[in-house]
């Protein structure tokens, strides 16, 4: 049994590592929690059916995951660095599959809910774990290929979970979802146990509650205001002071991070502009994509009437375009640069997401395709340089701060993404709805969610679907502004020579990092 201060010889050798077997390992265990992410969303209409959830319910069914995923990301890194990686992987896949488990028996869409966050906060142990555990014990020359490896499942697991999702729910109900995640926990767990070695920093410090607790406290505040803004209203005073407290508290976050000693996130990290940059794109990439999966399906099972796999096969040219992209990535940053191939990234999504809010009723299938194909190139040409340019922005000694960061970027993102997207359309869709000469309990009941309302009458369905189309219109060419913002700020930050990144790097590094007589464990982000 190696030990978990990483003292074992399996872990001093990494070069003795199955590295292949590993890889395969981690990269399932970060495949079975992305995809819990997005594969419930081909499934909302069922849910919505089966449950009665309103809108705003089913934002919450897919939020209250991600929303606890990332709000306790960091922390259960650093629970993970300091008492084993290996040891939080396993018990956040314990987790992650029994909530599943549980989750396959409910009846309420609250219920549900509350299930979703347990899975999320097992899956928060899980995916830190995966890719500190290739960086703290692959060698350099296995470590690149593996990050690349990692990036592309992170990005690719998402689609082919909805793949997967469609699939089931053509035979079984909403619930077989979660049988998914049973079986992909179960699987992981099993190789964890045999192949991944144990890995950790005896010398880590304390973890910090305060930080953690602060973090927690703005990510809920900001996502539960966003989220609830179109039932409350956006100028309502709930709304308002909920998202002013969500600011104030990651105000108070900053300044008390700038004190410690031992910060969980030292936000003095932000001055390293490859760093900041990468945290940027991969922000606000997932943001688009999240918020973006969130409404393109409930449009093509309601609006368009396509079935669970129909509508989960037709994202397949977004993985088409996105895998192929992420493999040559490299090779164009290696010849274009990192900024150049960042920005085409972030300009080709947003390119896709202004085609993508086209979209009617009768729209050809061929219009979906010409806005999925760049959407799908620019994710895989941006992920990757955008991965690398935060974990090579730091020495080895500070590898945590990439993964954490990374990682942090990634998960809320998409939680912010699903909040902001999703709301700007549930709001939309329930003032534009209008039914001449309909009850007003009737005019209400359709206004809870477009499923409901597909089952009120040909006259109700007919003007959900204008109004839920108005809502998609408008989410989409917000997250397509959200894209172009990104490439301007990745292109201001990654303007200057490599000569002068590299001056600034070293700078920063020797401002944070320990001196040599001391442990190299003084992370900016600790994990």
């Amino acid at each position: 049994m190696t030990a978990i201060d990483g003292s074992s010889p399996r872990a001093e050798n990494p070069a003795g590592l199955r590295h292949g077997a590993v890889t395969a390992v981690v990269c399932l265990a970060l495949a079975a929690v992305v995809a819990a992410m997005s594969s419930l969303n081909v499934a909302l209409p069922d849910i919505a059916r089966s449950t009665h959830a309103s809108q705003t319910q089913l934002e919450w069914v897919i939020d209250a995951y991600s929303l606890v995923f990332a709000a306790l990301l960091l922390p259960a890194g650093a629970i993970g660095d300091r008492y084993g990686r290996r040891r939080a992987l396993i018990i956040g896949l314990a987790i992650f599959g029994v909530g599943s488990l549980l989750a396959m028996f409910v009846g309420g869409a609250n219920e549900l809910i509350a299930l979703r966050a347990v899975i999320g906060m097992g899956a928060s142990l899980v995916m830190p774990a995966t890719l500190s555990t290739i960086t703290s014990t692959f060698p350099p020359t296995q470590r690149t290929r593996a990050v690349s490896i990692w990036a592309g499942v992170a990005g690719g697991a998402a689609v082919l979970g909805l793949l997967c999702s469609g699939t089931l729910l053509e035979f079984w109900s909403w619930r077989s979802v979660f049988g998914l995640n049973v079986v992909l926990a179960a699987m992981a767990l099993i190789g964890t146990f045999r192949v991944v070695p144990e890995s950790a920093d005896k010398n880590a410090p304390k973890l910090d509650r305060g930080g953690a607790a602060l973090a927690v406290i703005a990510l809920v505040a900001l996502v539960f205001s966003i989220i609830e803004a179109p039932t409350a209203g956006w100028v309502s005073a709930r709304t308002l002071l909920g998202i002013a407290a969500g600011i104030v508290v990651l105000a108070l976050f900053v300044a008390y991070e700038l004190r410690q000693p031992n910060p969980m996130l030292d936000p003095r990290i932000f001055t390293n502009r490859r760093l900041s940059a990468g945290s940027s794109s991969i922000f606000i990439q997932f943001f688009a994509f999240f918020g973006f999966i969130f409404v393109m399906l409930q449009y093509l099972q309601l609006v368009r009437g396509d079935s669970a796999i129909v509508s989960a096969v037709s994202m397949l040219p977004m993985a088409a375009g996105m895998m192929p992209s992420a493999r040559v990535s490299p090779l164009l940053v290696a010849r274009l640069g990192a900024r150049a191939v960042c920005v085409a990234g972030l300009v080709l999504i947003a390119g896709g997401l202004v085609i993508l809010a086209q979209l009617d009723a009768g729209t050809t299938y061929w219009l979906i395709v010409a806005g999925l194909l760049p959407l799908g190139i620019g994710m895989g040409m941006a992920m990757t340089p955008a991965t690398s340019a935060i974990t090579e922005a730091l020495p080895a000694s500070r590898q945590g701060v990439g993964s954490a960061m990374n990682d942090l970027s990634r998960e809320v993102g998409g939680a912010l993404g699903i909040a902001v997207i999703g709301s700007v359309l549930a709001g939309v869709y329930s003032s534009h709805l209008s039914i001449p000469g309909a009850p007003a309990a009737l005019v209400d009941k359709a206004k809870e969610s477009l499923a409901v309302a597909t089952h009120l009458g040909a006259q109700a369905t007919h003007a959900a679907h204008g109004a839920f189309l108005d809502g998609l219109h408008l989410a989409l060419l917000v997250a397509a502004g959200a894209a172009v913002l990104a490439a301007v700020c990745v292109s201001l930050l990654l303007r200057r020579s490599g000569a002068e990144h590299g001056a600034q790097e070293a700078e920063t590094v020797s401002v944070r990092v320990p001196p040599p007589s001391l442990p190299a464990d003084s992370s900016a982000v600790r994990r």
